[in-house]
C-alpha cells in the first residue's frame, strides 16, 4: 500500500520538527516520520537551549515563524542573558527546560498544524529514480511516496553506545539504532563518516549536599525567546547549581583511562573539542587541579538533574566513584551513567546552501546527519530544510540566508563551503557580522523575508511593524530634542557622567556609557511622555532596541559599509562557468578544492579553506574576458 505526500521528514528531533512544521505552515502535505512519539524534540543531552551564539539562532528562528523560541518559553525554568557585561552584539539568551513538558509541547505543535501528519516507525530505504528521491519505505514495509525527502536522523545512523568497555547498538540509550539508510546512500555516491558525542550522568537530587553548591539563580526581567506577546516563565523558576571536581576525583579517573573508550582504541571517530569529556580534560589540562560543574534541574517536579562538564564514557564504578570525591555528591544516586556514542553523518560540502544533497535531487540533509552539534544548530538547519522542501515542490526561489543576515546563514554556508573536522558548533566569533546579527533585532532581519514567504503570519509581521515605529518614534525623539544645562547638569551629576557646558540634542546625552533612556527619562519628563507612548506590554523591548541603536549606531553603520562590500562579491555567480581542472594558473589546491566544492559565487571561492587571494584574482580576471 502507498501513500502520498508532498514532503517527508524522517526523524523528529529539534531539526525535524522544524522542518515539518514549517513545510506544513506553507502548504505541502507533510509527513513526519518518528521511531517514538513519546520522544519527539526529545532533549536528548542538557535540558536547556540557547548560550552564546545558540540564542541567537533561536531568536532568529522564532523570527521566521520557527516554534523552538515559543515552545522554550512555555517549559522554561530557568532564563539567563549570558555575556551582559559585553556589548549588545554578544548578550545571548539561554534557558533551562522542563524535558517533559518541553516534548509534550512540541508533540501538541505537529498534532496540531494543519497539512502535518506523523507515522511512527523507522524508515530504512529512500526510494530514488533517475537521480531524485520520491518517497521512503519503512521497517513495517510501507511505502510513503513524495516530492522531497528531509532526513534529520541525528545519532541514530548506525549508532553506537560506549560504557567502559560496553558497547550497546542504539541512537540514544534504550532507542534502537537504524540501519539501512547510510549504506544505501553510500552506494549512491555520498560521502559517510563517523562522529562522537557524549552525555553525562543524571543525578537524583535526593541524594545531593546542596548546602555545599554554589547557587546560580534565573533572572525575571522582560527578556524571553519569542518575538510574539506571548507569556513567559509560566512554570516554577529553578536555580542551577556549581561545584567543582578535585585531585581526589582526577586520580579515580586516571585509574580508569585503560577502560575509556577514548584512550584505549575503542572510539576511533572525531569528537566534540568545546564540549569534551571529563576524561579529556584530565589529560588535556593536566595542570590543572580542578574543573567547574553545573547542575542542571531536568523539570519543574522532577528530581532528575543533569551534570553538564561531566561528560564520560568511563566505566560506571569509575564514574560512581570519582563523584563521590566531591563533598557535595559523597551520598550520590544516580538514575543512569553518562556516555559515548558514535554515529554516522554526511560531509556536507556535497550540499548546496538550500540544504538539498547535490547528488540526489529533492534530498535534504538537516542537524547532526551534517556533522553539527546542538538543539540549536539542528532547528536551524531543519527551519531552512523545510522551507526548500517545500519550494522545491511548488515551485520558487531557493530560500539562502546570507552571512550578513543570520547566525544561520553562517551555520549553513560554513557546513557547505568548508565542510567539518570534528562536530560543529556556532559561536559568535564565526560571524564577521556580530555587530549586525545581535539577538535584539533578529525580527527585524528576518521576519519580514519569512512573512513574504508565506510562514511568519499576519500578525507576527504586524508586531514587527508596531516595534520598528515605536523604536523610530523614541530615536527621531531624541535626534530632534534639545537640553539646555540649567534643566539638567544636577541630575547628570547624580548619573556620574560630566555636566553640559552648553546645550545639546538628547540623543549626544544617550550615547554616554552612564545614561540610559530610562534614567535620562527621570530628568526629562518630555521624554518620559514619549516613552509611555509606547506598547505597555512590550515597552522594555522596544526602550531596549531603540537604546541599542542609538549608542551603538557607529559601529552598526561602519559592519554593513564592510558587508555591503563584501557582497558585491556574493552577486558574482561563477557556478558552473568553470572547468577548474582545466585553469593551470590556479594552485593544484585550489582546483581540488573549487571541483569538489563548485562554489556559487566568487565569496563563497574566498571562503573555502586553501583558497588564496591570488586563486581568487585569477577566477575575477577570466569573468572580465
Amino acid at each position: 500500500m502507498t501513500f502520498n505526500y508532498d514532503v517527508i521528514v524522517v526523524g523528529a528531533g529539534h531539526a525535524g520538527c522544524e522542518a515539518a512544521a514549517a513545510a506544513a505552515n506553507l502548504g505541502s502535505k507533510t509527513l513526519l516520520i518518528t521511531m517514538d512519539m513519546n520522544k519527539i524534540a526529545q532533549m536528548s543531552c542538557n535540558p536547556a537551549v540557547g548560550g552564546i551564539a545558540k540564542g541567537q539562532i533561536v531568536r532568529e528562528i522564532d523570527a521566521l515563524g520557527g516554534q523552538m523560541g515559543i515552545v522554550t518559553d512555555k517549559t522554561a525554568i530557568q532564563f539567563r542573558m549570558l555575556n551582559r557585561s559585553k556589548g549588545p552584539a554578544m548578550w545571548s539568551p539561554r534557558a533551562q527546560s522542563d524535558r517533559a513538558r518541553f516534548i509534550d509541547c512540541w508533540r501538541s505543535i505537529v498534532e496540531n498544524t494543519d497539512n502535518l501528519f506523523i507515522w511512527q516507525d523507522m524508515v530504512n530505504e529512500l526510494i530514488v529514480e533517475n537521480g531524485r528521491v520520491c518517497g521512503v519505505r519503512t521497517g513495517m514495509h510501507v511505502e510513503f511516496k513524495a516530492g522531497a525527502v528531509v532526513l534529520t536522523n541525528g545519532t541514530f545512523l548506525n549508532g553506537l553506545l560506549h560504557i567502559g568497555r560496553t558497547q550497546i547498538r542504539g541512537g540514544r540509550i534504550a532507542e534502537p539504532a537504524s540501519k539501512g539508510i547510510t549504506e544505501q546512500l553510500v552506494s549512491l555516491g555520498i560521502k559517510a563518516e563517523r562522529m562522537k558525542t557524549g552525555t553525562p550522568v543524571r543525578i537524583d537530587g535526593r541524594s545531593i549536599h546542596f548546602d555545599e553548591m554554589g547557587e546560580q539563580p534565573g533572572e525575571t526581567d522582560f527578556h524571553k525567546f519569542s518575538y510574539l506577546d506571548t507569556p513567559h516563565q509560566v512554570l516554577k523558576q529553578l536555580s542551577c547549581w556549581t561545584t567543582y571536581t578535585n585531585e581526589a576525583c582526577h586520580e579515580v579517573l586516571r585509574q580508569g583511562l585503560p577502560d575509556s573508550p577514548l584512550y584505549n582504541g575503542q572510539i576511533q571517530s572525531i569528537g566534540p573539542r568545546y564540549c569534551p569529556s571529563i576524561e579529556t580534560k584530565i589529560i588535556t589540562f593536566a595542570d590543572k587541579t580542578q574543573h567547574q560543574l553545573f547542575l542542571e534541574p531536568e523539570g519543574e517536579t522532577t528530581q532528575e538533574y543533569y551534570l553538564n562538564g561531566f561528560s564520560s564514557s568511563l566505566p560506571l564504578d569509575i564514574q560512581l566513584r570519582a563523584l563521590q570525591q566531591i563533598p557535595a555528591f559523597r551520598d550520590i544516586q544516580i538514575y543512569r551513567p553518562g556516555y559515548a556514542i558514535e554515529y554516522d553523518f554526511f560531509d556536507p560540502t556535497q550540499l548546496n546552501h538550500n540544504l538539498e544533497t547535490k547528488q540526489i535531487k529533492n534530498l535534504f540533509f538537516a542537524g547532526q546527519i551534517n556533522g553539527t552539534t546542538g538543539y540549536e544548530e539542528a532547528g536551524g538547519q531543519g527551519l531552512i530544510a523545510g522551507i526548500n522542501a517545500h519550494i522545491n515542490c511548488h515551485g520558487g526561489d531557493s530560500f539562502i540566508l546570507g552571512r550578513d543576515e543570520a547566525y544561520i546563514g553562517v551555520l549553513i554556508d560554513d557546513l557547505v563551503t568548508k565542510g567539518v573536522d570534528e562536530p560543529y558548533r556556532m559561536f559568535t566569533s564565526r560571524a564577521e557580522y556580530r555587530i549586525l546579527l545581535r539577538q535584539d533585532d533578529a525580527d527585524m532581519r528576518l521576519t519580514e523575508k519569512s512573512h513574504k514567504l508565506g510562514l511568519a503570519t499576519q500578525h507576527r509581521y504586524d508586531l514587527l511593524k508596531e516595534k520598528k515605529d515605536s523604536r523610530d518614534a523614541i530615536i527621531q525623539f531624541c535626534e530632534n530634542y534639545s537640553v539646555k544645562p540649567q534643566y539638567i547638569n544636577e541630575g547628570l551629576e547624580k548619573l556620574g557622567t560630566t555636566p553640559l557646558a552648553h546645550g545639546c540634542k538628547l540623543i549626544d546625552l544617550i550615547v554616554r556609557p552612564q545614561t540610559t533612556l530610562t534614567n535620562i527619562a527621570e530628568l526629562v519628563p518630555a521624554l518620559r511622555s514619549e516613552l509611555d507612548k509606547v506598547p505597555a506590554s512590550r515597552k522594555e523591548e522596544i526602550i531596549e532596541a531603540a537604546e541599542i541603536l542609538i549608542k551603538y549606531s557607529g559601529y552598526i553603520k561602519r559592519e554593513q559599509i564592510i558587508a555591503d562590500k563584501i557582497n558585491r562579491l556574493e552577486n558574482i555567480r561563477i557556478k558552473g562557468k568553470f572547468d577548474y581542472n582545466s585553469i593551470q594558473s590556479l594552485s593544484t589546491e585550489a582546483r581540488q578544492k573549487l571541483t569538489k566544492i563548485d562554489p556559487d559565487t566568487i565569496a563563497q571561492a574566498s571562503r573555502i579553506p586553501g583558497i588564496s587571494p591570488s586563486d581568487i584574482n585569477i577566477l575575477l580576471v577570466l569573468l572580465g574576458r
